[in-house]
C-alpha cells in the first residue's frame, strides 16, 4: 500500500496539467508517494495529453462530472493509501513540500487533517484567497483564513510561521488521514462544489480529530480554475452550502437562532448585488435559500448521523461587523479571547 496518494481531481484542466503536473511530479519523488490524476468525465485532451506525456502515472477516469465532493469520492474508493492528499490542478509545489506534514501526521495520530502554507502563485509574496495560513469559521458561517478576511489579502511576512491547530484545511491542498477520509463517508457530494472541506473538517472535529497548519510546507495556488471569481454560479453554491453546512453541524443550542440570522444576513447581500446592478447574484442568493429550504429534511437526517456538538477554534463573533463596521481586516486584529 502506498503510503502517499497525491489524487489530483481534473476536470478539462489540460492547460493547468501542462503547466504544474511537471513540477508536482518533480517534487513528489521520495520513495513513498505516488501521483494519481482522477479525470471527472473531461471532454477536453486532458486524458489523452496524459496518457501520452507521462505513461508513468496512473488515471482514474470518472464517469460523471459529479463535482468536486463527488469526484474524490467516487476516485478514492480505488486508492488505496495511508494518506491522501487533495490537490488542486493548478497548484505549483516546493521541493520538500510532503515530509514535514507526514511526520507531523505520523507523530499524531488525532490529527486528522493538515494544510501547508499556500500563497498566490501570481505574486509568491501575497497569501491566497482559498487557504492561506489555515481556516476558520465566525459563529454565522463566514469562512476566513489567517491571512485573508474576505477580500483583503496580506502580504506573508513571516506572521504566520507557527505551526498551529485551525478550523478548517483548504481543499486546495489538504492532507488527510485515509482512515479518517472513509470514516465520515468522504465529503458531501450533495454539496458538489464549495464549502464541502469546511464541512468536512467539520465533521471531524465531532468526531474529536484535529486539523492542522503547517508553515513548514508551502505551496502556491493560482485559484479560480474552474470558476471565475466572479460568478454568480459561486455565489449560488457558497450561499446554499454554507447554509446546508450550518444546518448540519451546529448544536442543537444554537441552531435556530444562527440559522435565522445568517439567512437575514443572505437577504441584506441580496440586496446589496440588487443595488450594484448584480441581478443574477441577486437570483442565485433566492435560488439558493429555496434549495435549503428543500433540502433540509436530508440534512436532519444528517444531524443525526453527525451528532453535532461545541468544537474548538470557532471564532464567536460577526465578521461581517468586525470587517466592514468596525474595520478589522487583518488576523492579528481579531479578539483572540472569541476563539474557543
Amino acid at each position: 500500500m502506498t503510503k502517499v496518494a497525491i489524487v489530483i481531481l481534473n476536470w478539462n484542466g489540460e492547460y493547468y496539467l501542462k503547466k504544474f503536473l511537471g513540477n508536482i511530479v518533480e517534487n513528489s519523488r521520495n520513495g513513498y508517494s505516488e501521483v494519481i490524476i482522477a479525470d471527472n468525465a473531461s471532454t477536453d485532451n486532458s486524458v489523452t495529453w496524459l496518457k501520452d506525456n507521462h505513461p508513468e502515472l496512473r488515471v482514474i477516469q470518472n464517469e460523471l462530472n459529479g463535482g468536486f465532493a463527488k469526484g474524490y469520492n467516487d476516485a478514492l474508493k480505488h486508492v488505496e493509501a495511508e494518506y491522501y492528499v487533495l490537490l488542486n490542478s493548478d497548484v505549483e509545489v516546493t521541493a520538500n513540500w510532503i515530509d514535514p506534514i507526514i511526520k507531523l501526521m505520523d507523530k499524531n495520530p488525532d490529527i486528522a487533517a493538515v494544510q501547508p502554507k499556500m500563497l498566490a502563485w501570481h505574486d509568491h509574496e501575497s497569501f491566497e484567497y482559498a487557504g492561506a495560513a489555515g481556516g476558520y469559521l465566525d459563529k454565522y458561517g463566514y469562512p476566513f483564513c489567517r491571512g485573508r478576511i474576505f477580500q483583503h489579502i496580506e502580504k506573508d511576512r513571516g506572521q504566520y510561521d507557527d505551526e498551529r491547530e485551525v478550523f478548517w484545511a483548504t481543499g486546495a491542498c489538504m492532507f488527510v488521514r485515509a482512515d479518517a477520509y472513509h470514516e465520515l463517508g468522504g465529503l458531501d457530494e450533495d454539496f458538489f462544489a464549495h464549502m464541502e472541506e469546511i464541512d468536512f473538517c467539520w465533521r471531524l472535529k465531532h468526531k474529536g480529530y484535529r486539523i492542522m497548519y503547517s508553515p513548514k510546507s508551502q505551496v502556491y495556488h493560482v485559484g479560480g480554475g474552474t470558476l471565475p471569481k466572479v460568478s454568480s454560479y459561486k455565489t449560488y453554491l457558497n450561499m446554499r452550502n454554507n447554509n446546508a453546512m450550518l444546518y448540519k453541524n451546529l448544536p442543537h443550542k444554537q441552531l435556530k437562532q444562527i440559522i435565522f440570522v445568517r439567512l437575514l444576513l443572505d437577504g441584506i447581500a441580496a440586496l446589496k448585488f440588487f443595488a450594484d446592478g448584480g441581478f443574477r447574484d441577486l437570483m442565485a442568493v433566492v435560488k439558493a435559500h429555496i434549495h435549503f429550504y428543500k433540502m433540509i429534511p436530508k440534512l436532519r437526517a444528517k444531524r443525526r448521523q453527525i451528532q453535532p456538538r461545541p468544537v474548538p477554534y470557532l471564532y464567536h463573533k460577526n465578521l461581517v461587523l468586525d470587517y466592514y463596521l468596525w474595520g478589522k481586516k487583518r488576523f492579528d486584529q481579531l479578539s483572540k479571547k472569541k476563539f474557543s
